[in-house]
């Protein structure tokens, strides 16, 4: 088991994986993770933060190392977050990110809304956010 990472690691791989948007601080990190409702899910070189409310679960953010992309560690991470004792899971997404919205994808995610000029980028126009959604009752059938 992985320790659990702390609000400066979290800030500094936000940063590295995210180089077009505004960073979350290490504060920022810590004041969500006080929340009763927000989980972490780590890994040595990625994270995901995700909020349980009323059987929805959501992903406030996944990032992984760039160094260390493109090996399983986000589809990892969310896999566990799935495994999550909700009835939906939800996300939002930037719409140009496609190596994402395809990791999504293939994970069961569909296309629900879209909320136009979302993400502000440093030196960029505004891109649009996809919210994607999915049926974690079809994962996870009700006992009898």
């Amino acid at each position: 088991r992985n320790p659990v990472m702390r609000p400066n690691k979290l800030a500094q791989i936000h940063a590295a994986a995210f180089p077009q948007d505004r960073s979350w601080s290490a504060q920022e990190f810590q004041q969500l993770m006080a929340s009763d409702f927000v989980t972490l899910i780590s890994d040595a070189n990625g994270f995901a933060l995700t909020r349980l409310v009323a059987g929805e679960t959501e992903l406030l953010t996944l990032a992984v190392d760039p160094a260390q992309q493109n090996q399983g560690i986000g589809r990892g991470l969310l896999q566990r977050w799935l495994d999550t004792p909700a009835d939906t899971a939800f996300l939002e997404v930037a719409a140009d990110n496609a190596p994402a919205i395809h990791l999504y994808s293939g994970l069961g995610f569909e296309i629900t809304a879209t909320r136009r000029r979302y993400y502000l980028r440093k030196d960029a126009a505004a891109v649009d956010a996809l919210t994607m959604s999915l049926d974690l009752t079809r994962r996870h059938p009700a006992v009898s």
